[in-house]
């Protein structure tokens, strides 16, 4: 009896510590010790009496329980604005492999609360059943590849919310470099709201963009063959590339079939050039005269015979492509742009362009002429629609769409200083078709042009290249989200406008140093 008189003593006096502890950490040192202090268990010291010993009854357990309220209301209180809330508490976070995905889940959800899932879409069906089970409503996903996209595909499916992490975000914890703590560590990081999802469009834009990339992987082959065309010509000496400027083109596509049929005279092949070839027959049949050999012509038979292929299959995917943006809603007749006139191109059709009219379809599902900005045409406008989408409500700000382009400064301040201001390196086929637009305006007149050779003369011509296309992209997004018309002012209009800046930058300065700009006589 003794002995348990004198625990019960011990207990409310320890209890009694805690609570007058507790304030005085509330009221002097804050949230400081917190933690150190929440982690030292008191109540352990006598929750279970020694051998021999009976338990505590139960008005000494109320008492403790009762004082142990007052501790967590003193505990509430030291907590303040600057602890982390749970934002989403049906989070799960998945760590995606090529073989199998982690997935983890609260631990009060499940009594295996990290499962492993296979690959096959049986295992995603369960994996989100599963998920369904537990009472999840979002999920994080970090992954390499495209082996993210037939789980997020099912995932959304059955109604959850998909955030795709950028694994840079995530990677420099030290520590958690095992798939079931990379998982856990997904779902704690989500909880708290701290991953940033990347851009995923919507569904029918996605549709488009592989629609769209797939024709780029069948351009990219077409121009392997042309270079296999040009290797196997070289092997034989017939310079061909040497008196034409592209041998995929009317002439040369002319003369190297006949070379096939058996063709073998140089004038007669020299004569089968278009007339607008800059070099003469002499010149041309000259550069003709080659060593025949069977092997090289099999290997150049071969190469125009797979050219032709993929010819084939770039015009089915312009068909399916076509079909495709019959999809999306109407926003503008495309008759209107009888009245708009089309920029013209001196070199005429562009090599790879679409047989559709792109230019028509882009401007009935977006509601402007994009293409009258300059640097742009169907094919750029197509690409950047494509992997941007229409709906450009995720990015509330122009600074905010050319941030995810990487198109702007990435400031990096240490000490209140700019330690660094390099663009961040982003894998954007947006971005990069960007960057081509805004190269392609070295000769340009318009004042878009002007303003490129300005920097360019400045800065050079890598900086010159962002700039300008950071500028192409906010065109395209005011157009876009606003419904704006672009019109060119022109090379002199931006040049003049530029001189009067420059003037009264200069009289600004002239007045604060105390002097006056007076023109010349």
């Amino acid at each position: 009896m003794a002995s348990d008189s004198h625990g019960r003593s011990l207990l409310v006096l320890f209890t009694r510590l805690r609570v007058w502890f507790w304030g005085f950490i509330g009221d002097m040192i804050g949230e400081a010790l917190y933690e150190v202090m929440a982690a030292i268990p008191f109540r352990r010291f006598f929750k279970y009496p020694a051998p021999g010993q009976s338990r505590l009854n139960s008005d000494i357990e109320q008492e403790v329980i009762k004082l142990e309220g007052q501790i967590k209301g003193v505990k509430r209180e030291c907590s303040g604005p600057g602890v982390l809330q749970r934002i989403h508490l049906n989070a799960a976070g998945i760590d995606i492999g090529s073989r199998e995905h982690y997935v983890a889940v609260p631990e009060d959800r499940d009594s295996q609360h990290v499962r492993v899932f296979g690959c096959m879409t049986p295992d995603l069906h369960e994996m989100a059943r599963w998920l369904k089970g537990c009472g999840i409503e979002t999920v994080a996903m970090e992954s390499t590849g495209v082996y993210w996209v037939p789980v997020a595909q099912i995932l959304e499916s059955y109604g959850f919310e998909v955030v795709l992490v950028d694994t840079r975000h995530v990677r420099h914890v030290p520590g958690r470099k095992t798939d079931v703590a990379d998982c856990q560590w997904l779902q704690e990081l989500h909880t708290f709201g701290l991953l940033s999802g990347a851009f995923i469009p919507e569904e029918r834009v996605r549709v488009l963009r592989s629609y769209w990339r797939q024709r780029g992987s069948l351009v990219e082959s077409c121009s392997r063959q042309i270079q296999l065309m040009q290797k196997a010509l070289e092997q034989m000496n017939v310079q061909l590339h040497k008196v034409l400027s592209d041998i995929s083109g009317v002439s040369g596509q002319r003369i190297i079939r006949a070379i096939l049929s058996g063709e073998r005279d140089p004038f007669v092949l020299a004569r089968m050039r278009d007339r607008k070839v800059k070099a003469s027959e002499d010149t041309v049949a000259k550069a003709l005269t080659g060593d025949y050999r069977q092997e090289h012509l099999f290997a150049l038979r071969q190469a125009v015979e797979l050219y032709d292929f993929y010819q084939q299959k770039i015009a089915e995917c312009d068909q399916e492509i076509e079909r495709h943006l019959a999809v999306f809603e109407s926003k503008a007749d495309p008759a209107d742009l009888r009245d708009k006139p089309v920029k013209k191109n001196k070199r005429g059709r562009r090599k790879n362009e679409s047989w559709i009219d792109l230019r028509a379809h882009l401007y009935r599902i977006t509601g402007v002429d994009l293409t009258r900005i300059d640097g742009f045409d169907s094919l750029t406008v197509q690409t950047i629609v494509s992997e941007c989408g229409i709906d450009l409500s995720k990015f509330p700000t122009e600074k905010r769409f050319v941030s995810w382009l990487g198109l702007c400064p990435n400031n990096r301040i240490t000490g209140g200083r700019v330690h660094d201001s390099r663009t961040r390196k982003v894998h954007s086929r947006a971005a990069k078709v960007l960057r081509l637009a805004a190269q392609s305006l070295h000769g340009s007149k318009s004042a878009l042009g002007a303003f490129y050779r300005r920097l360019h003369a400045r800065l050079g011509p890598s900086k010159a290249i962002t700039a300008t296309a950071r500028k192409l992209a906010i065109l395209y997004y005011r157009m876009l989200k606003f419904g704006m018309e672009y019109v060119d002012r022109g090379q002199q209009a931006y040049e003049e406008h530029y001189r009067d800046k420059v003037l009264k930058n200069l009289k600004t300065q002239a007045l604060t140093a105390g002097y006056k700009l007076v023109p010349i006589q």
